[in-house]
């Protein structure tokens, strides 16, 4: 399997619950991503994704769970105003 690469939103609210988004990329071509995988916590799930397989799908998910404290910490540590800013 190539390289998946890992992005962690800032905690946003939505409806009222603060949620997490991680988007997993692999693949590249022409600078775009060829395979992604959206997921939220902190449900744990995956909500979109488009060539990964269900087998790659429930294993994201199992990362996501399994790693559900420390991505919450990264994405704590997110300041969007700062980096947008500096972008």
């Amino acid at each position: 399997m190539d390289e998946v690469k890992m992005l962690v939103s800032c905690v946003v609210e939505k409806e009222g619950r603060k949620i997490v988004r991680i988007s997993f990329l692999r693949g590249m071509e022409k600078g775009h991503s060829t395979d992604y995988a959206e997921g939220i916590l902190p449900d744990g799930i995956i909500v979109k994704s488009d060539g990964f397989s269900e087998e790659e799908v429930r294993k994201l998910e199992a990362y996501i769970r399994a790693n559900r404290q420390e991505i919450l910490k990264q994405a704590k540590e997110i300041n969007p105003l700062r980096n947008w800013m500096n972008g």
